[in-house]
């Protein structure tokens, strides 16, 4: 028995799943970038010889901080939008109820 495909259907649907794979690229990329501030910030603060450099230790903490927060909020938001997306129209239901 074949089945009938509709194509619009799958692409629109593959469209999406691109989407989220791209926005989970996105928020992993703010992560790695997070924690190599992380890291930068940390080395310069141990330096003993260099005291004049602290402040920027904790400017790349406070830039690590800042990229995880606006990552995460970016990838929320975006996840958000996407769920609206799949999620039927309640005219859409209406319709078909009053068809019935």
């Amino acid at each position: 028995k074949t089945r009938i495909i509709d194509e619009k259907l799958i692409r629109e649907h593959l469209a999406l799943e691109r989407t989220k794979l791209a926005n989970e690229r996105t928020v992993l990329s703010y992560i790695r970038a997070s924690l190599y501030l992380l890291i930068g910030g940390l080395a310069l603060l141990q330096i003993k010889e260099y005291d004049h450099v602290k402040w920027l230790g904790y400017l790349s903490l406070f830039i690590c901080v800042l990229f995880i927060t606006v990552g995460i909020w970016r990838y929320i938001a975006l996840n958000r939008k996407l769920n609206k997306l799949l999620q039927p129209d309640d005219r859409e239901q209406e319709n078909t109820t009053d068809k019935d």
